[in-house]
């Protein structure tokens, strides 16, 4: 049995990337270039490594652009969710890609760079999830080994892994890397069309049902054109 709690990754990768410009004024943000190789493929490359045999890719912004580069993978096999037609944010694409994705399954940003702990970022999650307790479970990094990162800061997190929202005002001590394990639970009587997934995790936290990981790796904030220089500096040296 595989020691996955999912052979299946939804990938988030129809945005407009529009904090990433001017790189993506002609292509789109997944397919911009850092240390040699485009952002989706640092993410595919990882799902591909950790045992993830499928990944269910969704599709806006220079769309055809993204399909064309993505038909050149073997591993993971690719799945289109094509929202050519209407950008759906993060829960509307969940949503709309739903029948392609057994239940849990992983979610990730396209954009995410990281460098893995001593266990892979989907067996820390894998090894963590319990149905019965958890809606998602998010995988959270300290600031310590959130490079690039400017922020606040986005969760609090309790000894049990309840997360709760960063004050106003407060800094908090864990930072949402984009990568989560969800149930389907997560969605249910979830609205039409556009939404975002912090719609669905409000619930979740109401319900005590929205947990994180903390990440035993190093994660790379890579959100616009000036961190790829240090990104790649750090991924030199790791």
């Amino acid at each position: 049995m595989s020691r996955l709690a999912s052979d299946t990754a939804m990938v988030m990768a129809a945005g407009l990337g529009k904090r990433m410009r001017p790189l993506t004024a002609s292509q789109p943000k997944p397919m911009v270039r850092v240390a040699g190789k485009a952002l989706i493929d640092h993410a595919l490359d990882r799902l591909a490594d950790a045992g993830v045999e499928r990944a269910v890719v969704n599709v806006h912004y220079y769309a055809d652009t993204l399909e064309a580069h993505l038909k050149e993978r073997a591993r993971p096999a690719v799945t289109i969710s094509d929202e050519r037609q209407e950008l759906l944010e993060t829960g509307g694409g969940m949503k709309k890609a739903l029948p392609h994705l057994p239940d849990p399954f992983f979610c990730l940003n396209s954009d995410n760079i990281w460098l893995d702990g001593p266990r892979d970022a989907f067996t820390d999650l894998s090894e963590r999830w319990n149905p019965d307790e958890m809606d998602a479970l998010l995988l959270v990094v300290p600031h310590a080994r959130a490079s690039n990162f400017r922020g606040l800061g986005d969760f609090h997190m309790s000894p049990h892994g309840l997360l709760k929202r960063r004050l106003a005002g407060r800094v908090a001590p864990f930072i949402y890397t984009g990568i989560q394990l969800v149930s389907h639970r997560l969605l249910r009587d979830s609205p039409e069309g556009r939404f975002g997934t912090m719609e669905l995790w409000e619930r979740a936290m109401a319900e005590g049902r929205l947990f994180g990981a903390s990440f035993t790796g190093c994660w790379y904030e890579v959100g616009t054109p000036q961190a790829i220089g240090p990104t790649e500096e750090a991924l030199q040296g790791g």
